[in-house]
């Protein structure tokens, strides 16, 4: 067994940064130690045109399977196709990023190739020829190192935004390699519609700007919003704002909504409960704003703004406008 698989997720032949993020990761460790090509799996039409993205990153090979039947995606044709081309490479690792997609498709994967699967992992690296996972527990409250058994391929998630991408060599080509597979399904997804057009997905987003009960009330969450427009950020939610209805649950950060780890994350309102802590912690810059000096977001945060928010967000948003606007 050697080399690595990795599942790329795409849009139009457009792979999202966490898929490459990803594969990125994945030429590290094969060129650490791990050994072997990095073939990506590429789902649904278009799957082709991921190529060129993959193969820039560090990619060898695609298995491209452009099957109109995958177009939305399935959890039992998906898992179907992936196992394929496990069984033609024979990997040493299969990795997907912690997507909404990720974490639904590669458990069943994991199972069918009889494989370990650690998810949400924060850093991989090889000891003795085998991979080992670092990954949060108990809310993000610590981190357990755990090691593969068996002989079988070793799976694992990625969280988005932790793993660095490689060096980009738009020079370098990946092989494409037509892939087939049985698209049939007892569920299928007869509609898509979508919601958000235009804005920044959450859990790929350098900066977020979240709001918390500190609001006081969905007519004051366009406060939040004008920020985010202003840096150019994602907008989030804490679970008590989603729960009282001020915002859909797709913005939800934490324990029972979406992991993010953006470079820079604004907390405004946000008392910092564990279950939110445990989404975003992994934040390389926090900055929490809050009138409770002892809020425990504090106890997390690289920055802290002790004030009335209704005063420091109008402020801060107008002040980062005309920074922009001075640079032109």
């Amino acid at each position: 067994m050697a080399g690595i698989v990795a599942l790329v997720e795409h849009k139009d032949g457009k792979v999202r940064r966490a898929s490459l993020e990803t594969v990125s990761e994945a030429r590290r460790l094969a060129d650490a130690s791990l050994g072997g090509p990095v073939v990506a799996v590429a789902l649904g039409p278009g799957a082709s045109g991921a190529a060129a993205e993959v193969g820039a990153y560090g990619g060898d090979r695609v298995h491209a399977f452009e099957d109109a039947s995958l177009t939305s995606y399935a959890t039992e044709s998906w898992a179907r196709a992936v196992v394929s081309v496990v069984g033609k490479e024979q990997p040493k690792a299969v990795l997907a990023a912690f997507t909404s997609l990720g974490r639904d498709l590669m458990p069943r994967v994991a199972a069918t190739l009889g494989a370990g699967l650690v998810s949400d992992c924060v850093a991989l690296e090889v000891r003795e020829g085998g991979l080992v996972a670092r990954r949060p527990v108990y809310a993000g409250k610590a981190f357990a190192t755990v090691e593969f058994a068996g002989d079988g391929p070793q799976a694992a998630t990625l969280r988005p935004n932790v793993f660095a991408l490689g060096p980009k060599d738009d020079a370098r080509k990946a092989e494409v390699v037509a892939g087939q597979v049985d698209a049939s399904a007892r569920a299928r997804v007869k509609t898509v519609t979508a919601a958000g057009e235009g804005k920044v997905e959450l859990s790929e987003a350098q900066i977020i700007v979240s709001g918390g009960r500190g609001l006081k009330g969905p007519e004051n969450f366009h406060l939040v919003e004008e920020l985010g427009q202003a840096l150019g950020a994602a907008v989030g939610a804490s679970r008590a704002v989603v729960d009282a209805g001020w915002v859909a649950h797709d913005l939800q950060v934490g324990q029972t909504g979406k992991t993010v780890s953006p470079t820079l994350y604004v907390a405004c309102g946000i008392s910092g409960a564990i279950q939110h802590v445990a989404g975003m912690s992994t934040a390389k810059y926090i900055v929490a704003i809050n009138k409770d000096a002892d809020a425990a977001i504090f106890k997390v945060a690289s920055y802290g703004l002790v004030g009335d928010l209704f005063e420091i967000l109008p402020r801060l948003t107008a002040a980062i406008k005309a920074h922009f606007a001075a640079k032109g």
